[in-house]
């Protein structure tokens, strides 16, 4: 029905991952359990994962990006794991996060979808819910 000259645009995951659309978390992941790649979408990043040294001095102590990388990912392992005979690709998730300039945890709905990448190899992308 389509050949590529048809193909108005296309963007790779890869190309994503280069402009920091996607940022790389696979080999926190792969500690957390994954055995596919995996990326955050630079939202999730900034909100859940990203902390300064200026954060720790304005915020809660004991906060580190890897450490809160950490969270997010162990949560998606096993939420992906729960859901793994589901058949779902999507599947939302929830982690206690201390936002920036706050002392407080709060819970923050994340989404780990899995599914092909640029060669149609298995996946993981860990997003705000209303991401895509």
């Amino acid at each position: 029905m389509f050949d590529e000259r048809d193909l108005i645009h296309s963007y790779s995951r890869q190309q994503a991952l280069e402009d920091g659309v996607l940022l790389d978390a696979t080999s926190v992941a792969r500690e957390a359990g994954f055995r596919i790649p995996v990326a955050l979408t630079s939202a999730a990043w900034v909100d859940c994962v990203a902390w300064s040294e200026s954060d720790a001095a304005r915020g809660a102590l004991g906060q580190s990006e890897r450490g809160r990388l950490w969270d997010i990912v162990w949560m998606a392992a096993h939420a992906a794991r729960v859901h793994r005979a589901s058949g779902r690709s999507r599947v939302s998730f929830t982690v206690m996060r201390i936002p920036r300039g706050s002392r407080r945890a709060e819970r923050v709905e994340l989404v780990v979808h899995v599914g092909p990448g640029d060669d149609g190899e298995p996946v993981a992308t860990i997003m705000l819910p209303l991401e895509s």
